[in-house]
């Protein structure tokens, strides 16, 4: 008889140290707990990071949000993005106004299948928004390149890659627009939170405006320590603002990054090596060098019952997830009820994402590995 693994193996979650429990106290401390000087200094830290002007706002989806509206999209307009992605990516568009039309994804990166975006254009198409599915980014510079040949925004629906390299740059320190996530499981974390990355200064500054409910120049006052008591507000904001709270813990994040990327990157690699030696699953195809996993997904074998497998899994104490339900499958996103994404419905039904964070420890990816063995053979 097989024993179980003593304890759960949690899928995905948050990986803190001492040392931002001290920085949320100091905060505490200071009895200032809104957007302050720890937002400023995060900010600052975060664009020398990636060279380029950063906002910080409450979460990745109001990153998405804020950035669109910034970009003059709205109602009655359209933006392209894969069906496969978090319901964040659509809500974030419909939140505008404007309509997400679901395009297929490329079966081997799982990321925006620019050839069948291409065919969705209409005139109301006014931006492209390529997900960066588990890390990876796909074929970003001919999503580019298709998006400047169409007139569109790109904007970068970054959450999960984070530290990311693309040739050799980081994600969000080059192109048009990148939007991060910064919440509890993300490749490092403020709590919640997120920010918007990009050169486009008309942008960052409506951004930087709509995030604090369309108060002008509102940004300047806070990190100064005082409030706008006489302003003007020319455009729709919202309560979007990062709090100093969060900005402390993303600080410390940020300065323990590059032993959390290299965890999650020997990880995966570790996982890799295991998994090559069976024949039912298939990993993501990443080069690992460059690209910082936030999950670690993989394709089992057409006919394997996933809900089996993952029950079995459980009652062994090893949690797994589903990333993620196709949005063209969803009531409130569906264009039509017979709408068809071919690669997309053919993949998700494959897809099982097994547990990775900096925690996680190498023994346990082996039990993981061998429990899925013995299942998978039987």
């Amino acid at each position: 008889m097989i024993s179980k693994t003593p304890s759960l193996i949690r899928l995905s979650k948050s990986c803190l140290s001492e040392a931002e429990k001290h920085a949320v106290m100091a905060v505490l401390d200071s009895e200032f707990l809104g957007m302050g000087e720890e937002v400023k200094l995060f900010e600052q830290e975060l664009s020398a990071f990636l060279g380029r002007p950063v906002a910080c706002v409450v979460n990745g989806t109001a990153a998405l949000h804020l950035t669109l509206q910034a970009c003059g999209i709205g109602r009655g307009d359209e933006v392209l993005v894969q069906s496969l992605t978090y319901v964040a990516s659509f809500q974030a568009i419909s939140a505008t106004g404007a309509t997400p039309v679901p395009c297929d994804i490329d079966p081997e990166t799982l990321t925006l299948d620019w050839r069948d975006a291409e065919k969705r254009i209409t005139p109301r198409t006014k931006a492209v928004m390529p997900v960066h599915y588990s890390g990876g980014v796909g074929k970003l510079d001919e999503i580019y390149h298709f998006a400047k040949s169409c007139g569109l925004r790109t904007i970068e629906d970054a959450a999960h890659a984070f530290g990311t390299k693309y040739h050799g740059q980081l994600v969000g320190s080059f192109g048009d627009i990148a939007c991060f996530s910064f919440d509890g499981i993300k490749n490092i974390t403020s709590g919640e939170g997120g920010c918007i990355v990009s050169n486009d200064e008309e942008v960052m500054s409506r951004v930087r405006d709509a995030r604090l409910l369309g108060v002008e120049k509102d940004t300047e006052k806070r990190f100064q320590g005082q409030r706008s008591w006489d302003f003007d507000v020319t455009a729709q904001g919202w309560r979007y603002h990062m709090s100093d709270i969060m900005a402390a813990i993303g600080r410390v994040q940020l300065q323990r990054f590059p032993e959390l990327a290299a965890k999650r990157q020997k990880l995966a690699r570790y996982y890799d090596r295991k998994l090559s030696q069976l024949s039912f699953v298939t990993p993501l195809a990443h080069n690992y060098q460059e690209v910082v996993p936030h999950i670690y997904p993989i394709r089992l074998t057409d006919g394997t019952s996933r809900t089996s497998l993952r029950q079995d899994l459980l009652d062994f104490g090893i949690q797994t997830g589903l990333h993620y339900q196709p949005n063209h499958c969803l009531s409130f996103f569906a264009p039509s009820p017979n709408y068809k994404l071919p690669v997309t419905d053919r993949v998700y039904p494959t897809l099982m994402t097994l547990p990775l964070h900096p925690d996680l420890s190498t023994e346990q990816i082996g039990l993981i590995c061998d429990r899925l063995s013995k299942l998978l053979k039987t």
